[in-house]
């Protein structure tokens, strides 16, 4: 049985992808999820995320050391970041070579955009333009599981997600708080720390540390991420290995059964390639 060492999107828990899970388990694919990035002390979030990519290696040398079958790693925005960066410094976890690596609306950024990102980093501007200038503001606290449902249903683009995976994320997105109501399970303070050390350095990355396996890249039609970031670099690592699905860059909560097709689709087409590299 393949086994997907799964990682989330900033701010959404791995427990919000469960419907998603449930459809890629029902077509034969084990899955192995780090819950939650950047709350573990010992995995400090800091300015290109190393010990983020050090947390989900160590999570994956824990889950392939016993799994007999095929070896992928796939995430979603932040989480595919993490897996190619995770593949090519650490390749071979517990002895084990990866078959593949999936990323879900992850563009990768250089150029220009890279270099911007490394000034507004550096100059500190990037607390006031970039996404974590809005996370870092976003209501963290309700009186009730029931006023949570009644915020988040109320918004747009939750309203776009696919209703048992929005009830998953209300049920593992938020959790129980001292005062007797309901709170952010990934603290926003985390979610702005992971925005504002977004990588510059990924096209330095991978001259030094190319990727071991084959990669794929899954976008959505109507993803404002993808749009700003551009595919140029995403194309010279997947090699043209390109799909794109109907939705926004939350396609996998907006249409999880497609996105789980897409994504079964996407490794059965690695695996050829995987073959070829290990001959």
């Amino acid at each position: 049985m393949p086994l997907i060492v799964f990682s989330h999107a900033n701010s959404y828990p791995a427990g919000t992808y469960g419907v998603l899970f449930g459809h890629l388990r029902a077509q034969g694919f084990d899955i192995a999820a780090v819950e939650r990035f950047g709350h573990d002390p010992a995995y400090p979030v800091t300015d290109n995320w190393p010990h983020l990519v050090r947390q989900l290696a160590d999570f994956a040398e824990r889950a392939v050391r016993d799994h007999p079958g095929p070896v992928y790693y796939v995430g979603h925005s932040l989480g595919g970041f993490l897996s190619l960066m995770t593949a090519c410094r650490h390749p071979r976890p517990a002895g084990r070579a990866i078959d593949g690596v999936l990323l879900l609306d992850s563009p990768l950024l250089s150029g220009w955009r890279a270099a911007l990102v490394q000034m507004v980093k550096t100059t500190g501007t990037v607390r006031s333009v970039g996404p974590g200038a809005i996370s870092r503001r976003r209501r963290n606290r309700w009186e009730s599981l029931e006023q949570a449902t009644a915020h988040f249903s109320a918004k747009p683009m939750f309203a776009a997600w696919d209703p048992p995976v929005l009830a998953d994320y209300l049920a593992h997105g938020t959790v129980d708080v001292d005062d007797g109501g309901r709170g952010l399970a990934f603290e926003p303070a985390v979610e702005t720390a992971i925005y504002n050390a977004l990588p510059h350095n990924l096209p330095g990355l991978l001259r030094r540390h190319p990727p071991p396996c084959p990669v794929a890249f899954i976008g959505g039609t109507r993803s404002a991420e993808l749009r700003q970031v551009g595919l140029a670099l995403t194309r010279r690592v997947t090699e043209g290995r390109i799909t794109m699905l109907d939705g926004s860059h939350l396609f996998p909560m907006e249409k999880p059964a497609a996105t789980a097709a897409a994504i079964a689709t996407a490794l059965q087409a690695l695996a050829p390639a995987a073959a070829r590299r290990a001959a």
